[in-house]
């Protein structure tokens, strides 16, 4: 009955915002237009004047999660939707302090007045799925408290039925939609909510990324207390930090924002082509400048993984990219799957250079990372292409970065700051010397595995 009544709800909020109305014009038949507006006339025949962002607020903080993530796929819901987007928040009103104890109490089996010689009840952010607090150990530690907002597992997977049935619903009327793996983006959305639903598997993307990043300088990732996480509550030491926002701050501290924005950069690079784990949510909100000058990362929610295939891939297109070589573009595209085995190789290369041509040699100030991705979009439409699931939240994280990037440093270029780096990492991972070593080492597996099944 619940879902029943989520479901009504929704389309109430659609029917009350006309959200569907340009999609049905174009793309619906006479008897979908028709079902459409008696929709309309039983559910809200006064139509609101918000717009697609007040929709996904009165609906929840799953749907205004799920809409941050629309948010980077103009393909799905159109250019103006995504910029309508883009400044959705993901801010609720805190819970009461009285209840996070309680649930810290069940979750840990410990009395917060016990553990913590100070634990402030003003929440330093209250967001869709939980809130953090600042608290001092009874050992003297600050620490960031995270606990999960009551009831929160169940409203999630309500929702993503409902939004589930809608998806299949639109894949079964618009078939054509089918290319844009709609229901694959849902997927990855389910699960990437899973994760942020499960602290334990939050302080577990930490620790593997402190790991991945311990022998790189400058970066500071905050140790989680074990012993004090649950599935509904974590605890890290807190973060003492300028926020990335803050640009005179960091100034006045006597650091150089500019070489910052390098080093962010480069610590994405790192993250995404050499370990092939990365922090999927890199928005300033979620990145601090330390007082030493160390760049600080905190909420490991949302992480992405790439596998060695896809980062050879991606780093070979990137390249191809950095050196105007869009054949090599095409060719790369073909080798990956990710285009169809038929394509004519000089059309795709001469899209691709239709689209990066123009902003060579340009500042990111002057760069539209959403046009050119709504750009490529295009291409992935007229060739037919398939958007692939796994490269979904790096070309979030790509225009999170970027963000970022003009924030400390409007005049940056990426694609300059890319090429270096790209040059090192193509050389040590796709030279001659590196294919050696890897073959050597896959005969070396084979032997191996042959004298096991031999002797077992």
């Amino acid at each position: 009955m619940k879902t029943l009544g989520g479901l009504l709800r929704l389309i109430h909020v659609i029917s009350k915002y006309r959200i569907f109305d340009e999609f049905i014009k174009i793309k619906g038949s006479i008897f979908t237009r028709f079902f459409y507006r008696i929709l309309v006339i039983i559910f809200s025949p006064i139509r609101s004047s918000g717009k697609l962002v007040d929709a996904l607020k009165e609906l929840g903080p799953i749907y205004i999660k799920f809409g941050q993530t629309l948010s980077t796929r103009p393909d799905i819901i159109g250019q103006k939707a995504c910029q309508d987007l883009k400044d959705l928040q993901d801010r609720l009103e805190p819970f009461p302090f009285e209840e996070l104890k309680q649930i810290f109490h069940k979750e840990t089996g410990k009395i917060p007045d016990e553990v913590f010689a100070n634990f402030d009840e003003q929440s330093v952010a209250a967001a869709s799925v939980a809130q953090v607090h600042k608290a001092v150990l009874n050992s003297g530690e600050v620490v960031a408290v995270k606990v999960l907002r009551p009831g929160i597992k169940i409203k999630c997977q309500q929702d993503l039925k409902i939004l589930n049935f809608l998806a299949r619903i639109i894949s079964r009327l618009y078939p054509q939609t089918n290319n844009f793996k709609f229901l694959e983006v849902l997927e990855i959305f389910e699960g990437s909510m899973k994760m942020e639903l499960n602290l334990r598997m939050e302080a577990a993307n930490s620790s593997e990324l402190k790991d991945n990043l311990s022998s790189d300088i400058g970066i500071y990732i905050p140790p989680v207390h074990w012993d004090l996480t649950t599935e509904k509550v974590l605890v890290t030491k807190w973060v003492e930090g300028i926020s990335i926002y803050d640009v005179e701050s960091i100034k006045a501290q006597g650091l150089d924002p500019i070489e910052i924005s390098e080093r962010v950069a480069i610590m994405f690079f790192e993250q995404t082509y050499r370990d092939g784990f990365f922090h999927a949510d890199m928005h300033p909100g979620n990145i601090f400048v330390t007082l030493e000058g160390q760049i600080a990362l905190v909420d490991f929610g949302i992480m992405g993984r790439l596998s060695p295939k896809d980062r050879v891939s991606v780093a070979q297109i990137l390249q191809g990219f950095l050196r105007r070589d869009y054949m090599q573009v095409a060719k790369v595209h073909l080798k990956a799957g990710y285009i169809p085995k038929d394509t004519d190789l000089a059309l795709f290369a001469g899209y691709c250079r239709s689209i990066c041509e123009p902003i060579v040699g340009l500042a990111l100030k002057d760069v539209s990372i959403s046009k050119i991705l709504a750009q490529l979009f295009q291409v992935i439409q007229e060739f037919g292409l398939d958007i692939q699931p796994q490269l979904i939240l790096l070309q979030k994280s790509m225009i999170l970065i970027e963000g970022v990037g003009k924030i400390l440093n409007p005049d940056i270029n990426m694609w300059e700051l890319a090429y270096p780096w790209m040059e090192k990492w193509t050389i040590k991972n796709l030279g001659f010397e590196a294919r050696i070593v890897k073959f050597i080492s896959k005969i070396k597996q084979s032997i191996e595995k042959q004298l096991c099944e031999e002797f077992s």
